[in-house]
């Protein structure tokens, strides 16, 4: 939940979930992340769920979100 928080999920039907400023989050296949982002004050603008595998979301790939909320692939 801190700030450039990563959270990974590496188990079968796991969640990855980060919801601090600047946070990212991947996942293996069949598995879930939810990203939060956040206004330079802190508010959230906005928040997503994928499941990896699914709907153009990749299996162990490091997510964060960008302004206008879509998923964004980014460096490990």
């Amino acid at each position: 939940t801190g700030d450039q928080g990563a959270a990974s999920a590496t188990g079968d039907h796991s969640v990855a979930i980060s919801v601090g400023f600047e946070g990212r989050a991947m996942a293996r296949a069949g598995s879930a992340i939810v990203l939060c982002r956040r206004a330079d004050d802190g508010s959230i603008t906005h928040i997503r769920a994928g499941v990896a595998g699914r709907d153009g979301v990749k299996a162990d790939t490091w997510y964060s979100l960008t302004a206008d909320g879509e998923f964004v692939e980014v460096d490990a």
